[in-house]
């Protein structure tokens, strides 16, 4: 089997676009979908000990929620498709997350929606895709 694709994923309409693109072409090529949800998190910021215990607890909070709020209902909606589907949920960065996912998985492409808000917030920090073009090391799709 071919190596497989890897979709970010976050319940927004751009990343059902995404999931939709990939599941054509995983269709196409016979081959599976790695489904990644990313929970933004950075580790730089300093806590007491009272914050660092009380974040631990709120990740499985957030864990749970993100499976059942997000994860779910996208395998829900194309379990009618052939293609096998896997899904990721990480903390992280979105954009080193799904390339470091991508490298463990051995996955041929990263597939991402674009949401079209290209406005000032993306231009200071910049996006998903646009650092993903940056640091990816197999192509990547964007799907607008």
């Amino acid at each position: 089997m071919p190596a497989p694709i890897l979709v970010g994923y976050d319940g927004s309409q751009p990343s059902h676009r995404a999931l939709d693109h990939a599941l054509t072409v995983a269709k196409s090529q016979d081959t599976s979908i790695i489904l990644v949800h990313v929970l933004e998190w950075s580790p730089y910021s300093f806590l007491t000990a009272e914050e660092l215990a009380e974040r631990h607890s709120r990740r499985k909070e957030d864990l749970a929620r993100a499976e059942s709020a997000v994860v779910k209902p996208a395998l829900e909606r194309v379990s009618g498709s052939s293609v096998e589907i896997t899904p990721v949920i990480q903390y992280g960065h979105s954009a080193e997350i799904l390339t470091r996912v991508a490298k463990d998985h051995g996955a041929s492409q990263i597939v991402v929606g674009r949401d079209g808000n290209g406005g000032l917030a993306a231009r200071f920090f910049g996006s998903t895709a646009a650092t993903l073009i940056q640091i990816a090391t197999i192509p990547c799709t964007i799907v607008p």
